[in-house]
């Protein structure tokens, strides 16, 4: 294993924004939702929520690139029920809602070095009405054009990108703490030694420590258990 590997996952793990996360209001599209996937984990969300009937339930392992490998997707039925798991992960998480009203306000002008959730709508129908009653604030993309409204995965993007910003200047990547070290190591372990990783999960075996540099910390009985020969 080269150790830029392993660092490289350690330095996004230890950057993980645990308390800034995007809900998706039924967004059906398969691109829109793996594009607003791909955003979340660029800019460091650890947990995106997504309204979806489980009738109408398609997220695959087809999501965009390796996004699935390092970002949470959590299912939900209904508004109701993403609402209460997002207030549970984070009590006192401002909601922001996109959409057009006369309270409104510049997506900019809002405080996202605060624990923020962004729900954005459907496609063709936009945010519902329950998603709305639920919503802190709404927020709005500033429009010059004829148009009202841009691709929701545009605008996930755009929100996103200004949350990272505001975060970044206030130091809040460093803090290297927000995600438990449970959750960590797992993804770790996953993320550098793949091949094992399936093999502990077909035997049973709980993934074993790793030292500073990433390698494998386990006694011979470990391997045997696995059947691999211990690398020396």
């Amino acid at each position: 294993m080269k150790e830029t590997r392993f660092h490289r996952v350690k330095q996004v793990l230890d950057r993980r924004q645990t308390d800034l996360t995007v809900c998706l209001d039924e967004v059906h599209k398969h691109h829109n939702l793996s594009a607003i996937v791909r955003t979340a984990d660029a800019v460091g969300c650890h947990h995106v929520h997504a309204v979806w009937p489980q009738e109408q339930r398609r997220l695959t392992n087809n999501t965009s690139g390796g996004s699935k490998n390092w970002v949470e997707t959590h299912m939900h039925d209904d508004i109701d029920a993403a609402v209460a798991a997002i207030r549970e992960q984070n009590p006192g998480i401002q909601l922001l809602a996109t959409n057009l009203s006369d309270e409104a306000v510049d997506y900019r002008e809002i405080d996202y070095t605060k624990p923020t959730a962004i729900i954005v709508g459907q496609e063709r129908l936009g945010i519902s009405d329950k998603a709305l009653a639920h919503a802190d604030k709404h927020i709005v993309i500033p429009m010059q054009g004829m148009v009202q409204s841009l691709n929701v995965s545009v605008a996930a993007a755009l929100i996103l990108y200004e949350a990272q910003r505001q975060r970044d200047e206030a130091g809040l990547y460093d803090r290297n703490d927000m995600l438990d070290a449970h959750t960590k190591h797992t993804l770790l372990f996953e993320g550098c030694h793949p091949i094992i990783a399936n093999r502990c999960v077909e035997k049973g075996l709980p993934y074993p420590a790793l030292d500073e540099e990433g390698e494998i910390v386990a006694d011979e009985a470990f391997w045997n258990a696995l059947k691999f020969k211990k690398v020396t």
